[in-house]
């Protein structure tokens, strides 16, 4: 029988496919570093997961690739991972990458790159629902025509936050989120 912990680590790599090591370990963020250790190195010897990349990833299957998309999902994801519960975020559905829920309200990542501004047009704006749209560069958000959500007012525009997710030669990205108006 698996430890909770393992059960979340298979789900989350059998949902997103491969991960960054270190973004399997920001996952398990409730943990000391010593526990995650001796959970991934058991998960490892038990062959329950793989090292891929020498380590860099870890996945289900050696022969795995990572998915950059959902990679650059994860790292926005992780910005706000203290106030989602652990099973509270899932693969959306095309174009988004990834959904979560955050005090009640339901966010989906995008993540575009350039030449993908017409995606936005197959989002389905919702009362409830916030989108973060990661653009390669802040010049792209200005390009991009966001659809109407429908509101008690009638119809504005979908409420959105825009990140970049720059990495600037190290392992662990930069995120950083603005508005429309900032950019």
């Amino acid at each position: 029988m698996l430890l909770p912990d393992e059960q979340y680590v298979l789900k989350w790599l059998s949902q997103y496919g491969a991960l960054t090591s270190t973004q399997v370990v920001r996952l398990l963020r409730h943990k000391p570093s010593d526990v995650i250790d001796k959970i991934l190195r058991g998960m490892k010897r038990q062959c329950l997961i793989a090292e891929i990349s020498g380590g860099y990833y870890l996945g289900l299957d050696p022969q795995h690739q990572p998915d950059q998309r959902m990679i650059t999902a994860i790292w926005v994801l992780l910005k706000f991972i203290d106030k989602v519960e652990p099973m509270a975020h899932y693969p959306a559905v095309y174009p988004a990458q990834l959904f979560f829920l955050k005090e009640d309200t339901g966010y989906e990542i995008v993540v575009l790159y350039d030449g993908e501004q017409h995606q936005v047009r197959l989002l389905l704006p919702q009362e409830d629902m916030k989108y973060i749209i990661v653009v390669p560069h802040g010049a792209m958000a200005r390009q991009l025509r966001l659809p109407s959500a429908p509101s008690g007012r009638g119809s504005v525009a979908a409420p959105c936050l825009f990140a970049t997710v720059d990495y600037r030669g190290q392992d662990v990205p930069e995120v950083i989120f603005f508005t429309m108006e900032e950019n």
